[in-house]
């Protein structure tokens, strides 16, 4: 990665999350009326970060960790994962907006209860897959990465939505930092969804299916593929045609959950490819949840463009700047 993808990655994805902070929760015209034009949206001068930063780096310490120890199996990393998340849970920083099924599940992980209980199996929230970006930053992506971005969802987000909208996110940093590029980029996440279609990684996820309604694992993870590739097949319908000037979330949805936060945060870098603060702007100017739209925007851009790609007066102060700088020097190296 000698573009420095993984640090591109990283920053990208905090830099995209403090530009949506201010303006999640609100509608396109309440922004513009507030900020001008989406075009010119500035950066906070403080810079801060969400729990969608927050728990991108829980995630990236967890991987770590394993790595440092030389142990990297579904047991070491789910150990890692809930110390970081529970960790999270209980730091005084954890009031940036944090999503219900995250608090609710990592109540549950502090307890004695296996994660799988402790997992909300009926929630595909967008905390699925808007903090699995490390997992797509590791050389290659097969079984222990697929499996990994699987099981860090897995722990609060157990819907099998959330666990194929965040494979598919890992993937698409993966292929990004690669070098694939960004017009095949949809045809190749939908290639990967059908492959994996009928895949349930028991060695990563245990017997949590057994605490859906499903019949079988195989229905189960069927279930979650197939609404993913519904939002890739109207994302390819869309990327080339969409209107640059109108809020992408009206094409492929308003990202509150995993999979439509996926498709809409590669709309936004797909519409812009080659400008990473256009494709920022863009995402953080929306109706729906747009810390999390515009993070999954930035790293998809960094992971594409390198370090590079983000200007040095922003990056001096994004909030955790230095460990973000270390956790991307690890995987440039």
């Amino acid at each position: 990665m000698n573009k420095q993808a993984a640090t591109g990655t990283l920053m990208g994805l905090a830099l995209g999350d403090a530009l949506g902070r201010r303006t999640e929760f609100s509608d396109v015209p309440t922004i513009l009326r507030w900020y001008g034009p989406w075009r010119e949206l500035a950066l906070p001068e403080d810079a801060k970060i969400t729990d969608d930063t927050q728990m991108t780096l829980a995630v990236a310490r967890a991987l770590r960790a394993c790595q440092e120890r030389g142990v990297a199996g579904p047991e070491r990393f789910a150990d890692e994962l809930r110390r970081e998340f529970v960790d999270w849970y209980r730091s005084p920083e954890n009031n940036r907006a944090p999503g219900r099924t995250c608090l609710t599940a990592c109540a549950h992980l502090m307890t004695d209860l296996p994660w799988q209980d402790a997992s909300q199996i009926d929630s595909k929230g967008c905390g699925a897959n808007m903090r699995v970006a490390p997992l797509g930053l590791l050389r290659h992506y097969g079984e222990f990465a697929a499996g990994a971005a699987q099981l860090q969802a897995a722990l609060t987000h157990g819907h099998p939505t959330g666990l194929a909208a965040s494979d598919l996110t890992a993937r698409a940093v993966w292929l990004l930092a690669q070098g694939v590029d960004p017009a095949g980029l949809v045809g190749q996440l939908r290639s990967y969804a059908y492959e994996n279609r009928d895949r349930y990684h028991e060695r990563w996820l245990g017997d949590l299916w057994t605490r859906s309604q499903d019949p079988d694992a195989g229905h189960f993870v069927r279930r979650g593929w197939d609404e993913c590739l519904a939002v890739l097949e109207r994302l390819d319908s869309v990327q080339r045609t969409a209107d640059p000037e109108l809020d992408p979330c009206a094409y492929t949805g308003d990202g509150w959950i995993a999979e439509e936060a996926l498709a809409t945060g590669l709309l936004c870098f797909l519409l812009f490819p080659g400008e990473p603060l256009t494709a920022l702007r863009r995402a953080a100017c929306t109706r729906g949840d747009s810390d999390s739209i515009a993070a999954l925007a930035g790293a998809f851009a960094g992971a594409h463009l390198g370090a590079d790609a983000w200007p040095a007066e922003w990056t001096a102060r994004i909030e955790h700047r230095d460990e973000l700088l270390e956790l991307g020097a690890l995987w440039d190296a």
